[in-house]
């Protein structure tokens, strides 16, 4: 494959279908925007997969919604792993890049070395929420961590909130081109059942802790389809979701091409933090001159730092908080 194919595909999301088994998908592949979120941090190997695993989740999920402004994905648990927390903002014009940023907050004394990461979260819970922006009223779903990793999180979430079949599977690693630097990459595909009608299920359903599966959504020829597809998805190689050098439309008539698949244009994606000082200020405005004053530093500054893109910002405490400035004797008395 040649490096101009290669840059192609790189950092994109394709939609597809396949038109025998009434089944919609995504081929995600990240890698400058990938590197750029785990550049941000030096995450031990543990937090590097996880955060890796939502990225492509978030990237994936966030290109099959009508999204007007910003799809997040949470992760929270009692383990040494406390949270991931992703966004995917909306392209600003058709054509534009969607926007992808994340971070992790960890217990470094508590991280077991070799254990699986997903088990480092511990007991939690996951959430996709999604803010269309002004004058809407964001919307929140939640299902248990259960299945063993995150894709199967987000399997369950569509599964509970949307009542949709889905399947996701993912691949990340390290790659590395003769005579180039190591790099991140990562692929996923995910795949979609869109049933002629979804009943609203009673009761609980077979996936874990009474979780409703996909195949308590379809009838049995619906079923008959999904099964196939699942079956062919099962034989993708790691190396052909991660690229560089099989491209998503090969991939899926490697996959699919007996399912009559139909592609759709690109998606591109990339880092991007919504971070600013007037957000930071904004964001302070909350706290009393009393606050302010604790989180003056020596140098009579506040200083905040960005989370998810490590950006610092330095400001003067009299312009901040929501009381006008005190008096130097009434601040003395705090």
């Amino acid at each position: 494959m040649t490096l101009t194919t290669k840059i192609a595909w790189d950092d994109t999301v394709l939609p597809f279908q396949l038109d025998r088994s009434d089944i919609r998908g995504r081929v995600a592949r990240l890698d400058q925007t990938l590197g750029r979120i785990l550049d941000q941090h030096r995450y031990p190997a543990e937090v590097e997969a996880m955060i890796t695993e939502a990225v492509l989740l978030t990237a994936l999920i966030g290109q099959t919604i009508d999204l007007r402004w910003k799809l997040s994905l949470q992760v929270r648990g009692d383990g040494p792993l406390r949270l991931i927390a992703t966004d995917f903002y909306a392209p600003r014009e058709p054509g534009a890049p969607g926007r992808i940023r994340a971070y992790a907050s960890f217990d470094a004394t508590r991280l077991e070395p070799g254990v699986d990461p997903f088990r480092q979260i511990g007991k939690g819970y996951f959430a996709i929420l999604i803010d269309q922006g002004g004058g809407t009223k964001p919307y929140q779903g939640i299902t248990p961590l259960a299945g063993g990793a995150l894709k199967s999180c987000a399997e369950a979430y569509f599964a509970q909130s949307e009542q949709l079949p889905t399947r996701f599977e993912l691949s990340y690693g390290r790659s590395q081109t003769p005579g180039e630097a190591a790099e991140w990459r990562a692929g996923g595909v995910m795949l979609q059942h869109m049933p002629k009608a979804s009943p609203l299920m009673q009761g609980g359903g077979s996936g874990e802790e009474g979780l409703l599966a996909a195949t308590d959504l379809m009838d049995e020829d619906e079923g008959e389809n999904w099964t196939r597809a699942n079956i062919l998805l099962d034989t993708v190689e790691h190396l052909e979701m991660i690229g560089p050098r099989v491209a998503p439309t090969d991939l899926l008539l490697r996959l699919f091409h007996e399912e009559q698949p139909r592609v759709y244009d690109p998606q591109p994606v990339e880092f991007g933090c919504t971070c600013s000082a007037d957000r930071v200020r904004q964001s302070l405005s909350i706290y009393s001159a009393r606050d302010i004053g604790h989180m003056t530093t020596e140098e009579g500054i506040v200083t905040a730092d960005c989370q998810f893109c490590g950006a610092h910002y330095e400001f003067d405490p009299k312009t901040l908080g929501f009381e006008a400035e005190v008096p130097a004797d009434d601040a003395s008395r705090d």
